[in-house]
C-alpha cells in the first residue's frame, strides 16, 4: 500500500473511521516492526482527525514509558495507576474522560488538552503491553463511537 491516507472530511464520524480503519490494516498488514507500526498508526489517527495529540506509551516495568506520537511534547513517565493513562492501564479498561480539569490525578502535560481517551493494547498474550493516547483541546471530545473504533483499530498492533 502506499503511504498516503484517503479521508474524506465531509463524512460523520463513523464513516470516517471506517475509512480509516481499512486504511491502516493495509498500511500495518505487511510491518513487522512495533515501531514503525505505532508511529504510522499516530500518523493515519492525527491526519484522519486532527486530534491534538496521539501516542502511545511502552509499558515499562512498573510505568509506561512514552513512545511514537503525534503532537506537541508529552509526559515521558507515567506510574502504574496513575493519571488516566496508567490507571486505564491498571484496570485494563477504556477511560474516556469529558473534561480532564474534573479527573481527579490527572497528569496534565499541556494545559491546552481539555479531553481525553485512552485504550490499552493487549498483545498476544492478552497483556497491556501499550497504551494509546489522544488528547482534544476541547471538552467531551470523545465518546462510544470512538471507543468502539479505537478499540478495533488498536487490534491492528499486535
Amino acid at each position: 500500500m502506499t503511504e498516503d491516507l484517503q479521508i474524506d472530511t465531509h463524512l460523520n464520524k463513523v464513516e470516517k473511521y471506517k475509512q480509516l480503519l481499512s486504511q491502516v490494516k493495509a498500511l500495518l498488514a505487511d510491518e513487522d516492526d512495533l515501531i514503525a507500526k505505532q508511529a504510522n498508526f499516530c500518523a493515519a489517527l492525527k491526519y484522519g482527525f486532527d486530534f491534538f495529540w496521539v501516542g502511545f506509551y511502552k509499558v515499562s516495568g512498573d510505568e509506561l514509558v512514552l513512545g511514537p506520537f503525534q503532537g506537541p511534547i508529552a509526559c515521558t513517565r507515567i506510574l502504574k495507576g496513575k493519571g488516566v493513562c496508567g490507571t486505564a492501564w491498571e484496570e485494563e479498561n477504556i477511560i474516556i474522560v469529558p473534561d480532564v480539569d474534573l479527573y481527579p490525578g490527572h497528569i496534565s502535560c499541556s494545559s491546552l488538552s481539555r479531553s481525553e481517551i485512552v485504550i490499552p493494547v493487549f498483545d498476544l498474550s492478552g497483556n497491556v503491553a501499550l497504551i494509546l493516547d489522544i488528547d482534544e483541546t476541547e471538552v467531551n471530545a470523545f465518546d462510544e463511537i470512538d471507543k468502539k473504533y479505537l478499540e478495533l483499530l488498536v487490534r491492528l498492533i499486535f
